[in-house]
């Protein structure tokens, strides 16, 4: 069984490391494109509409950022 445990902690290879920056890159890319999408959704309601969902013009990007991203 140490044998196996000694694979699992074996440092990631280059190709796995590129892999793994690839990957990240593009769950940032889609993370931004889901924010940018819901910031343009809530500045297409009306002034009306932003108050009945309780978001003033002025909070649309924090509240588009809270969305997408959490914190």
């Amino acid at each position: 069984m140490t044998y196996a445990t000694e694979i699992l902690q074996a440092p990631a290879g280059i190709v796995d490391r590129i892999s793994a920056r690839i990957a990240e890159w593009k769950e940032q890319f889609e993370s931004q494109a889901q924010y940018r999408k819901t910031v343009r959704e809530l500045g297409s309601l009306s002034d009306r509409e932003l108050e009945d969902l309780g978001i003033s013009r002025g909070s649309v990007r924090f509240v588009a950022h809270m969305a997408v991203y959490g914190n």
